[in-house]
């Protein structure tokens, strides 16, 4: 990143212990860089430490940010993160990843996009309406909950409808505004996608929603001029923030930079208003380029956790918060956010287990091998010093090497402690869940000798959080090897309490288990995807099993940006130490989400197929 990031600048040395970059181009104009060295008694060498400082969050006013230095987190995990094919997360799901974004402290959540289907409206609703007026996020920090919208009355009328009911609700409202896009996609010419854009944005506003976000999307590959006139009129009709997406990734950072620092320029009015990035990952650039734009002026970045979104993603919360903090204060002209680094990993841990997304071991800050030393050169370093190969503690992202507290949970352990340490990892649960998860933790805990963190995580999906029960599992017993066919009887208990059984074959045991279930629930499915992968060490380890699939007459959905019909596929986790009850659990939460979801959509009259974009 740094070779495009810095290209041109010159370096001046000074008679001070700072190193200042003074950049030769109009974009680098805007950043001093300083570069403080600091030296340690153990070594000769420049060392460069994560600064962590807890300063306080100004005040939300929508078109404004009293600090010049703070950059609100604007996180779309819920809308363009479950855009991801199989991401689709069940309502229960949806709600405690808003309280968990909103502990990290994000500054807004945007939930959905009310109009693609009720679902996604009723989802957004009830966020507003529980996260949106909560104020136990991250030191009393109440997020603003956004709905998407595309630039009709119909999308914008849903979007309000859904997010009125928080405290700090907003609209953000988008459309094309690259040649290609206008030509082929939407069909309009630049004034009419003007006279649109400025029309729908004054519509929201006289809704009585004071914050209001426009994105001209596809701004990457947009004609400047155009894009300055088109933001100038947006400010006019009453746009708070400007958001400015590389929707297909294409720019690299130098030049997404340049976009931002040409629009805050040329733009009339753009004092008056929030500049913020939405950068996708198709280059793997996404991260530079959100940085390059926050450098340049942004003060809202788009983001996700572990990066999930459309195609290749979008940019990464984890590492652009990571990035400020680590190196903000050093040579990102002091800039930093408001979130709360310790809830990082359980974010991350959390968003992949409801997606069954996984994180790829390598991935930055949060991969499972972001800390792992293996080359005995760096294990040397490490126990000398730790410093030597970590730049970030691993306790800034609320990665614990240990427990602090000195609980080991096993067996002869009570609720109490079990409570505790769920709140630890970020759940907050009570009542009958508790009281559920109690039990499915004790059976666990006689088979193993020590239950990890990593454990109760997958109970925790695996139990409490699963989508609205249709099927509840009850038995299953397999018989299988090498001398014939596998052989699964299933037993399954309906929402009445009725009890069905049936029994197959197939090629093993788990092909003959999910034979089995279908024979019971008679709804013709196709399995995408099956994984499964152990989530500690040791033989006595939880398998934990992530499926996809998709029902052969489901409910279709439209992408917005491509108005190609997909069909929506919906995955499904499960946990146990038996592999065969692990794949059938992921299997059944499939199914149950799936069904509920086709519920939900039937109490509506709406025979047109849901939008995405």
């Amino acid at each position: 990143m740094s070779s495009s990031l810095f290209a041109n600048s010159a370096f001046s040395h000074s008679t001070t212990n700072n190193v200042s970059l003074q950049s030769k181009t109009p974009f680098r104009n805007f950043l001093t860089l300083s570069i403080k060295k600091h030296y340690y008694s153990y070594a000769n060498t420049l060392c460069i430490r994560c600064s962590i400082n807890n300063i306080q969050r100004p005040e939300y006013i929508p078109s404004k940010i009293s600090d010049p230095k703070y950059v609100r987190i604007f996180d779309t995990t819920l809308r363009d993160g479950e855009q991801s094919p199989g991401a689709t997360m069940s309502t229960k799901q949806k709600l405690e990843v808003a309280r968990q974004l909103a502990k990290l402290g994000v500054d807004i959540i945007e939930a959905g996009f009310p109009a693609s289907s009720d679902a996604d409206f009723e989802a957004v609703k009830l966020i507003a309406e529980e996260i949106g007026n909560d104020e136990q996020g991250y030191l009393g920090h109440v997020p603003v909950i956004c709905g998407l919208s595309r630039c009709n009355k119909r999308d914008i009328d849903k979007a309000w409808g859904a997010v009125k009911y928080a405290k700090k609700p907003r609209i953000h409202t988008f459309i094309a505004t690259s040649e290609i896009h206008m030509k082929y996609k939407l069909k309009m010419s630049k004034d009419e996608v003007v006279e649109k854009a400025t029309s729908m944005v004054a519509y929201a506003r006289s809704l009585g929603c004071d914050d209001v976000e426009f994105s001209p999307e596809d701004a990457g590959r947009s004609d400047r001029e155009f894009l300055y006139h088109i933001l100038g009129e947006a400010i006019k009709a009453g746009a708070t923030t400007l958001n400015i997406p590389d929707t297909v990734g294409y720019t690299v950072p130098s030049e997404f930079g340049q976009l931002i620092a040409d629009i805050k320029a040329n733009t009339p009015g753009i004092e008056n208003v929030i500049i913020s990035t939405h950068c996708q990952n198709d280059l793997g650039l996404s991260t530079a380029n959100t940085l390059a734009g926050a450098c340049a002026g942004a003060r809202q970045l788009e983001v996700t956790i572990n990066g999930i979104g459309e195609r290749a993603g979008n940019a990464s919360l984890e590492e652009v918060v990571m990035a400020l903090k680590c190196r903000g204060e050093q040579v990102l002209g002091g800039l930093y956010t408001g979130i709360n680094t310790q809830h990082i990993i359980p974010s991350s841990k959390m968003v992949e287990e409801y997606t069954g997304l996984q994180v790829q071991p390598h991935k930055a800050i949060v991969g499972a091998n972001a800390f792992a030393h293996e080359s005995g050169i760096h294990q040397d370093g490490m126990l000398k010093h730790k410093d030597t190969y970590e730049i970030v503690s691993p306790e800034d992202i609320g990665l614990r090497r240990s427990n602090e507290a000195g609980i080991v949970l096993g067996k002869l352990s009570g609720r109490h402690a079990l409570k505790s340490k769920m709140l630890e990892l970020g759940y907050d649960i009570d009542g009958k869940e508790l009281e559920d998860f109690f039990w499915r933790f004790k059976s666990v805990a006689e088979k193993k000798k020590k239950v990890t963190d990593d454990d109760l995580i997958a109970l925790m999906s695996d139990e409490v959080l699963q989508p609205q029960v249709v099927w509840r599992l009850g038995d299953v017993q397999i018989t299988c090897g090498s001398l014939g066919l596998s052989t699964a009887t299933v037993k399954l208990i309906n929402t009445d309490g009725q009890e069905h059984i049936a029994c197959s074959v197939g090629t093993g045991p788990v092909d003959a288990a999910y034979k089995a279930v279908d024979l019971i629930v008679k709804v013709p499915i196709t399995l995408l995807e099956y994984s499964m992968n152990a989530v500690t060490e040791g033989i006595d380890a939880i398998a934990s099993t992530k499926v996809s699939i998709r029902g052969e007459d489901e409910h279709t959905v439209m992408n917005g940006s491509t108005g190609q019909t997909l069909h929506r596929t919906f995955s499904g986790t499960g946990a146990d130490m038996d592999v065969v009850m692990s794949s059938v659990r992921a299997y059944i939460g499939a199914l149950n989400k799936m069904l509920s979801f086709e519920k939900l959509v039937s109490r509506y009259d709406k025979p047109e197929d849901s939008v995405v974009v």
